[in-house]
């Protein structure tokens, strides 16, 4: 079985359909892939989808992510929070994707995303990698 973190970035590439979006369709469609999403990604989608378009087409979204099964959304609790702040603490990522590198490194998963931050970070802390950017 595979393990997939996605973050907000490779969230948002499927749904508006940009560069990397058939990657992350491609996860998202293998029956034997666990995929992780940390709540503090969802919130990322959230406000960036009320920004760009509106509050409900960021609730319908958010509904959906957590109707999905397939997808495991993984709460912001203590343990979680103090394993992203150790990965925070090292520099070159911001509080959220911290989270997300966290989780990829807990898990062993996949992490996808496009995030420049993530790409530049992973030279020096080693997780695996699947890159929608160009």
């Amino acid at each position: 079985m595979s393990k997939v973190v996605l973050d907000a970035y490779a969230v948002l590439a499927l749904i508006e359909n940009e560069t990397g979006s058939e990657i992350v369709e491609s996860y998202l469609a293998d029956e034997k892939a666990e995929i992780f999403l940390s709540v503090i990604s969802l919130g990322e989608i959230y406000y960036i989808l009320m920004r760009r378009k509106s509050q409900q087409a960021a609730d319908e979204l958010v509904s959906i992510i957590q109707m999905d099964e397939s997808v495991r959304i993984i709460e912001a609790t203590w343990p979680v929070v103090r394993k992203a702040a150790t990965v925070k603490a090292r520099g070159g990522l911001s509080y959220a994707d911290s989270f997300v590198v966290s989780l990829a490194l807990e898990h062993d998963a996949v992490l996808v995303t496009g995030d420049p931050e993530i790409l530049a970070v992973s030279k020096q802390i080693h997780f695996k990698l699947s890159w929608l950017g160009t």
